[in-house]
């Protein structure tokens, strides 16, 4: 009886496997080779910051769709894009260098805690509970949800606020997808001006909470002769694209329109840090050059 169960299990396992061995021949997809090849050229990170799973399957995308341009590997930067357009045969084209930022100035207005949170320490847990502890619902939380997702190191917290690193950031996005406050963005780092704050209250709610908050004048909007800042869901939103079109002849006045200094010029130079440089520090006062100062 046991030798009879044992050798049908034996042979139900050899036809399993001749079925098997079959169904791999009839079934057999051939890869395109190139794939593997685009996906070693590409820096491995798998951040998804080109809008795909990860590095390998952006590189069949690039490879088998020829909609997609060979220059989304925002890790890799120029030097990518020019391999993988030679490999794919595509043109590699012109991309704006991006990097994150923060608009949030919680600890220079002063921003009070409505509570202690003791809560699990994330973000998005603090978030559940009342809105989060700070007096003011739209401030960076400080609990690292963000630090803890940038797959390059680019970001730490001090003083219950996140600081970015942009000479390590590789506007890969994960930082913006994870922030339950949607206070990080990605902009061109060569932008000209920017809202450090990131409220959708208005006037005195704005001002009860926080001493330096944008309370939507639209003192800016009114003043920009470029027409590019806007109100959209109630926050203040630059096209950058259309600011570094009209260049400095407008003279930054929506800057020295805003009665509370917190639309700001940014640090150019800071702002456009290369990837070569890893100062090991950024203090706050370096993220700007406050025209009012």
């Amino acid at each position: 009886m046991i030798t009879a169960s044992v050798v049908t299990l034996f042979s139900l396992g050899f036809i399993s496997a001749g079925l098997l061995a079959v169904a791999s021949k009839v079934l057999y997809v051939e890869e395109d080779p190139r794939i593997e090849v685009v996906t070693e050229a590409l820096p491995g990170a798998n951040c998804g910051g080109c809008g795909y799973a990860g590095c390998e399957a952006y590189a069949a995308a690039v490879i088998n769709d020829p909609s997609v341009p060979p220059n989304k590997c925002c890790a890799g930067g120029p030097d990518v894009a020019k391999r993988v357009a030679e490999l794919t045969g595509k043109a590699a084209g012109d991309s704006e260098p991006m990097v994150a930022f923060r608009r949030c100035m919680k600890v220079e207005g002063k921003v009070a805690k409505k509570f202690e949170y003791l809560g699990v320490m994330s973000c998005a847990a603090a978030k559940l509970v009342q809105g989060g502890p700070d007096a003011c619902s739209y401030a960076c939380f400080g609990l690292g949800d963000c630090v803890r997702a940038c797959p390059f190191d680019a970001m730490w917290i001090e003083n219950n606020l996140v600081h970015i690193a942009p000479d390590k950031c590789t506007s890969c996005g994960t930082c913006v997808r994870t922030c339950p406050n949607s206070i990080l963005e990605l902009i061109p780092r060569r932008s000209r001006v920017m809202v450090f704050c990131s409220s959708q209250d208005k006037g005195k709610a704005v001002k009860d909470v926080c001493e330096v908050g944008c309370i939507s004048c639209g003192a800016c909007i009114k003043k920009c002769p470029a027409q590019c800042i806007s109100m959209v869901d109630d926050r203040i939103v630059i096209d950058h694209k259309a600011c570094l079109a009209y260049g400095p002849s407008c003279g930054e006045v929506c800057v020295e329109k805003c009665p509370r200094n917190i639309l700001r010029c940014l640090n150019p130079e800071y702002i456009a840090a290369g990837p070569e440089t890893e100062p090991a520090h950024y203090p706050e006062e370096s993220h700007v050059a406050d025209l009012n100062a």
